[in-house]
């Protein structure tokens, strides 16, 4: 048993760390003076909201999801 764990053991903390990079990625790309002065003319009472309460990169990803979905609704074809 003891060797199984042994065995198994640096790779799932190979694994694990693998995952990780991935999650926080994101968390380290700095956000632009360019998007929060977009974020600040277009933001909407909750995200500001979220800014006050999370910060600022809580409310620049619920900014960013918004304006997402609204561009995917303006390509979509009419029926």
């Amino acid at each position: 048993m003891v060797a199984l764990i042994v065995i198994l053991f640096p790779p799932m903390v190979i694994a694990f760390l693998l995952v990780m990079e991935r999650v926080e990625e994101p968390l380290r790309r700095p956000t632009s003076p360019r998007e929060v002065a977009a974020f600040l003319e277009s933001a909407t009472p909750g995200e500001v909201d979220t800014l006050a309460a999370s910060g600022i990169r809580r409310a620049m990803a619920r900014w960013r999801r918004r304006r997402r979905s609204r561009v995917r609704q303006s390509t979509e074809p009419l029926v």
